[in-house]
């Protein structure tokens, strides 16, 4: 899925870690999704990358000790008043244990105490370098300041050691970057539950009923919501590898599995969340929550078998056709408490006459808040990496426009949002 950073200007900061390398496919990330991306580099990263390489791939000049200008904006203290945010990945031990003191003896951390918008940091060191009391307690410090930590991962280390201290993916890296940038107000920290995929009604062991749906339009929501800044729950029968790693995933299969794990995801999106105002106040504590949502998006089987078989039917017992006793499967929004909840669900129709219609009649129907309309052609629609929606509320209807799914997405959130507002 292609994020539109257009207008977005990144300052990347790279210290001499081994992953040094891995800086040129995150600058590469970032201008591929249309941001304009500024680099400096520590002495120590140097040895590893040459500034070179970064001005190639960025088309700007590259902040390091001995490209400093006091002639022009190439310096510590002007780079970043043209950014609206600062990475720095790879961050060394060094690096990380200097930052959360306000140590600022090269290029880099002069730049990084000068800079006074969102900061990230990316660690990666060895394992007992990242682990050591002193790196943790500069880790918690950073995030005390409301530095975001991009968390290391574990693997097998450049030193050959096995353990946590490798750099996390470019495109993770990517992704939290995009998150800061674009999240909003709104947004932030809502609890949003997204169901998508068709669900597979099981015939036997190896065999089941199901249907087109990809699932990729529930990805792209949770994707969008996620770069919002909202608390995600995404609940799906299909492959969801390229969404972020951070959204909160549940892997379902059948309509009864994603009936429970949906009405108990929705239960749990009530709960109230502790304000920072009264964690720290000798008030009597008390619970703030932003009204969750519920995006049904995916394909529930309308119809399961009976009696679902153990083991695999022979082909040879069943003879030349076969009949399946069907039993209509439970209808999830209307069994979802909607209370308190805004819900906007998804219709597929194929009736070019009556499909907006009834799209509209399921608004009281389902005591749903919003539906988004989709009109299909044939099975060859499902699938596809762009879709067409219009937005139906009681009062309303917004056609949407054919987009890709995710810009889609960003659509449906800004509609959805009126109705929170």
């Amino acid at each position: 899925m292609q994020i539109n950073l257009t207008n977005k200007t990144v300052l990347l900061g790279v210290t001499g870690s081994i992953s040094a390398y891995k800086a040129c496919d995150l600058a590469r990330l970032f201008i591929k999704a249309g941001a304009s991306v500024h680099v400096v580099m520590t002495p120590s990263a140097e040895r590893f990358v040459s500034a070179l390489t970064f001005e190639a791939l960025t088309r700007n000049a590259v902040l390091t000790e001995s490209s400093e200008s006091w002639s022009s904006s190439l310096n510590h203290i002007d780079i970043g008043k043209k950014c609206d945010l600062f990475i720095i990945a790879p961050a060394t031990a060094n690096t990380l244990n200097k930052l959360s003191k306000g140590i600022a003896d090269n290029i880099l951390l002069q730049t990084a105490l000068a800079f006074n918008q969102t900061l990230l940091v990316a660690p990666s060191a060895n394992t007992n370098m990242i682990e050591h009391h002193y790196t943790v307690g500069s880790l918690k410090m950073l995030a005390v300041n409301e530095v975001r930590i991009v968390p290391s991962q574990s693997k097998l280390l450049a030193c050959g050691d096995n353990g946590n201290g490798a750099l996390a993916d470019p495109e993770e890296i990517f992704y939290q970057v995009a998150k800061a940038l674009l999240e909003e107000e709104f947004w932030i920290d809502r609890k949003v539950v997204i169901t998508g995929g068709g669900t597979r009604e099981k015939i036997d062991e190896v065999r089941y009923l199901s249907n087109f749906s990809s699932g990729k339009m529930a990805n792209a929501l949770a994707t969008s919501l996620y770069l919002r800044g909202a608390d995600v729950c995404l609940i799906t029968t299909k492959d969801y590898s390229e969404i972020p790693t951070q959204i909160y995933t549940i892997e379902v299969e059948s309509a009864e599995e994603m009936r429970d794990y949906t009405i108990d995801a929705v239960r749990v999106s009530k709960k109230g969340k502790m304000s920072k105002a009264t964690m720290n106040s000798s008030d009597p504590i008390h619970l703030i929550q932003k009204r969750p949502y519920l995006f049904m998006a995916a394909a529930v089987a309308d119809f399961t078998p009976k009696f679902p078989q153990i083991g695999k039917i022979k082909k040879s017992d069943i003879g030349d056709s076969w009949k399946i006793d069907l039993k209509q499967t439970d209808d999830v929004l209307k069994l979802v408490n909607k209370d308190g909840i805004t819900t906007v669900a998804f219709k597929a129709e194929m009736d070019a006459e009556k499909g907006f219609d009834n799209a509209k009649n399921s608004l009281e129907s389902k005591e749903i808040d919003a539906v988004c309309y989709n009109l299909l052609q044939d099975s060859h629609s499902f699938g596809t990496e762009t879709n067409t929606i219009t937005f139906i509320t009681n009062s309303n209807d917004i056609d949407l426009g054919n987009a890709s799914k995710l810009e889609l997405s960003f659509r449906i959130l800004d509609e959805s949002k009126k109705l929170g507002e």
